[in-house]
């Protein structure tokens, strides 16, 4: 399902105009970002909740020349699943 997809069941399933279902789902998507980026944790009981990891540092293979090379510490989001939606999976 890609996001028109989703927009459309979106509208659908709660009574929206296709129009009102993506301004819905646009803001959903900028606030978690918006959260994500502040360092917040956002939990949607049932189905999941987004926190920001940080990765360290480690050594990799560049699979193009096979040269040992670093890779620098990141910030990453990770998403686990809720109890609803793991269930289902």
């Amino acid at each position: 399902m890609n996001k028109a997809d989703f927009i459309r069941e979106v509208a659908q399933n709660a009574g929206f105009s296709k129009v009102d279902a993506k301004k819905a789902v646009d803001s959903f998507i900028q606030t978690v970002v918006k959260a994500v980026k502040g360092g917040e944790k956002v939990s949607l009981i049932g189905f999941g909740s987004f926190t920001v990891i940080q990765k360290g540092a480690r050594k990799g293979v560049n699979p193009k020349t096979k040269a040992s090379i670093q890779i620098p510490a990141r910030k990453a989001v990770k998403f686990k699943p809720g109890a609803g939606l793991a269930k289902l999976v």
